[in-house]
């Protein structure tokens, strides 16, 4: 046994692993390339200035492990004018007293908005052309969990409202006044006509309302409200008295919105979320409701009450599978000409169909006298397979089901009385689903989304500059997205841009509701609504299953990525 050392119990051994790491060590000391590259490193002048801070070497880390830096990577350019708004918009995020690792280098177009993908853990949805500039911005029916706003001009003006400037905006919102701004405002903060209306912008209507939960979004929320006070959780008589309360609101926000008084309206339960279309919006004459996402079972109770609806997404991947297919065959036809008789014998060929596979298939069983030891599949198990297809859409945006004209009556009516409306377990058991309007309505509470301005300095090349945030909160309807897309224009100068949260599976509702031949142009002057946001929702939608996430002004005109 080794002897032990002063200062120590003579049972104490070191740890194998700490012996390696000394011999380690030992090795590097007298290695005399490793010295005089140590020795080379110490006698380099250490920078000096603010821009390139001494770092010291993680002593966790290994060298093998370590990131290599490129010595000879190549620094962007600096933009001209000096706005920040050109720099790329990942560096308004990054820390400034951090070196990050250099990047994979990406197309030109692509490489920002797959940098503040990747900062900020969003799915990557970049599209393979940008938008050109333009006056106005697509309409986008997703709601918003959560609106990033940067400017090289503060947000200051926007916060600490007065109590008759908070007022006026309340007043002006319950009587849809039109606010007519300048096209810039030099003293934002001393604009109270400007201040009233951002607090405008912020205005919603919710129902229920019970502050201690969170009641957007529903979908995937039982873990925010777990633990959460839910007195009707057990008591029936409450569940039942809630239910009514709800259907009241929910049948008022339809009346108005057949009767033009509300542009549109969401429903959103724990499992599916509707919104509810005037006549005239996104291109429709008539009024149109999207469910998604659905599922086989809540399509079949559909059908069973006499519900005619449309799989839009479903029907456009068809018909483009379809012409794909057509196309395929006919370059195949066209290539092979040696062989073009066997092509057009096999395009010919009728496809077997699957109305083949039910018990008239299986008489050649009775033909072999097997027909009693061979179990035969039973008729759900056929249907299923024959509605496999679309089974396989289930909780995906293809599931998305539109309902037109009429039958969004019959689908009101088919809501109020399904059992799959309300969680029939855990914490969101027994609690109604929440309606969103942009309109007061019967049961509606006021609501405001949450605005914070903050300041900080953001890496450009060269230096750091400084950069000013406005963050909003909460569930961002399509018309609050141009209401504060308008108010900033002048605010900021014609320049900012936006990070956009939208709530996933609330993207498909920018799917056209409309035949492309339909001319839905319909007159809604007392839905509430700013003329020229009006003008936008009426729109036919343009991003499909997508939503936008990037929105930039840029000398007052937008571009934007989805």
């Amino acid at each position: 046994a080794a002897p032990a050392e002063p200062g120590q119990s003579p049972g104490s051994k070191k740890p194998p692993a700490l012996l390696r790491l000394k011999r380690k060590r030992h090795s590097r000391r007298s290695d005399p390339a490793a010295a005089a590259e140590a020795a080379e490193a110490a006698a380099a002048p250490a920078p000096r200035g603010p821009s390139a801070p001494a770092r010291r070497r993680n002593p966790f880390s290994s060298l093998d492990n370590a990131p290599q830096r490129a010595a000879a990577a190549p620094q962007p350019p600096a933009p001209a004018s000096g706005d920040p708004s050109a720099v790329p918009f990942w560096q308004f995020l990054e820390p400034a007293c951090e070196d990050q690792p250099p990047r994979r280098a990406e197309p030109a177009e692509r490489s920002d908005v797959l940098a503040l993908s990747k900062d900020l853990h969003l799915p990557v949805a970049v599209p393979k052309v940008p938008s050109s500039p333009s006056q106005e911005f697509p309409a986008d029916w997703s709601i918003k969990t959560r609106i990033l706003f940067t400017s090289s001009h503060p947000f200051t003006w926007a916060e600490h409202l007065k109590a008759q400037e908070e007022a006026q905006a309340f007043a002006q919102h319950c009587r849809a006044t039109e606010t007519t701004l300048p096209q810039s405002v030099q003293e934002p903060r001393q604009s109270t006509e400007l201040r009233c209306a951002f607090q405008q912008s912020l205005v919603y209507w919710l129902h229920p309302s019970l502050p201690w939960l969170p009641l957007f979004p529903r979908i995937g929320a039982d873990r925010k409200m777990a633990g959460k006070a839910c007195p009707w959780a057990q008591d029936e008589a409450l569940q039942q008295v809630l239910m009514n309360d709800w259907c009241v609101s929910f049948t008022c926000l339809y009346r108005l919105l057949r009767a033009g008084l509300c542009p549109y309206f969401y429903v959103c339960s724990p499992h599916f979320s509707v919104l509810f279309r005037a006549a005239g919006l996104a291109g429709s004459a008539v009024p149109t409701a999207a469910l998604a996402p659905t599922s086989r079972g809540l399509r079949q109770a559909m059908r069973s009450e006499g519900i005619e609806f449309s799989l839009p997404l479903l029907e456009e991947g068809r018909t483009r599978k379809h012409k794909n297919s057509e196309e395929e065959d006919l370059e195949t036809e066209t290539g092979d000409g040696l062989r073009g008789g066997s092509s057009v014998e096999d395009a010919e060929e009728p496809a077997p169909s699957d109305d083949d596979d039910d018990d008239g298939s299986f008489s050649w069983l009775e033909e072999m006298g097997v027909q009693d030891k061979v179990k035969k599949p039973d008729t759900i198990s056929i249907q299923l397979r024959k509605e496999q297809r679309e089974v396989q859409v289930d909780h995906r945006a293809e599931s998305l089901v539109l309902v037109r004209g009429s039958n969004t009556f019959t689908l009101l009516n088919f809501l109020i009385n399904c059992r799959s409306l309300v969680a029939g377990a855990g914490p969101q058991a027994g609690l109604p689903p929440t309606l969103l309007s942009p309109v007061a309505f019967r049961g509606g509470t006021m609501q405001t989304l949450k605005a914070r301005s903050t300041s900080g300095r953001a890496r450009v090349p060269g230096g750091f500059e400084d950069v000013f945030s406005l963050e909003v909160l909460g569930p961002v309807l399509p018309h609050a997205l141009h209401a504060l897309a308008r108010v900033l224009g002048p605010a900021q100068r014609g320049s900012f841009r936006a990070l956009l949260s939208p709530h996933e599976p609330s993207a498909a509702f920018n799917t056209r509701p409309a035949p492309p031949q339909e001319a839905g142009h319909q007159d809604l002057p007392a839905c509430g609504l700013h003329p020229k946001t009006l003008d936008q929702l009426s729109q036919c939608p343009t991003l499909g299953k997508s939503a936008i996430r990037l929105l930039e002004m840029k000398d007052y005109a937008y571009t934007w990525k989805a």
